[in-house]
């Protein structure tokens, strides 16, 4: 069986990291989607809140299954039997950062591939982050996120300024 690992924030899940998770699930048996559980990076969304969100946004994807990590994505795909990390490219920007990151783990375990995708031009601009400020300033992020990660990055802002 041909498994591959999907790792990422998803700070929240955006169209752009559906966008490559749909083409994986094309090429792959299996792919998992791994929530990098790092505290340090100071998400918005728990990580249960993120796994919650990816589920609803794949559950038309039966090849395709979330789950959470900490440590080294290279450790974790070892552990799923992986054969390769999938990585979205977004712009030229993106490759010097994921190429570093590809080479290390080449390194560390040279059986496991990565395969890099090129984000479909529609959502090549999209990042989590952009998408987070867009909606902490009260902006129209619906082209970007599912209605339901809309629904809840606006709850999260509003909550964060009720508390003020």
């Amino acid at each position: 069986m041909k498994i591959s690992i999907c790792p990422g924030s998803f700070d929240p899940v955006t169209y752009g990291h559906l966008d490559i998770v749909q083409r994986a699930a094309d090429i792959f048996d299996h792919v998992y989607l791994a929530v990098l559980n790092n505290p340090d990076k100071h998400p918005l969304f728990t990580v249960e809140e993120r796994i919650a969100l990816l589920e609803e946004s794949i559950s038309m994807l039966s090849n395709v299954s979330v789950d959470c990590f900490d440590g080294l994505a290279i450790e974790y795909a070892k552990q799923k039997g992986a054969l390769a990390i999938v990585r979205g490219l977004r712009a030229v920007t993106d490759f010097e950062f994921e190429f570093k990151l590809a080479a290390m783990n080449r390194v560390l375990d040279p059986e496991i591939e990565t395969v890099f995708m090129m984000t479909s031009s529609e959502y090549s601009f999209i990042s989590s982050s952009a998408v987070k400020e867009v909606a902490s300033l009260g902006g129209n992020v619906s082209q970007w996120v599912s209605p339901k990660v809309a629904q809840q990055l606006y709850a999260k802002f509003k909550e964060k300024e009720d508390s003020r």
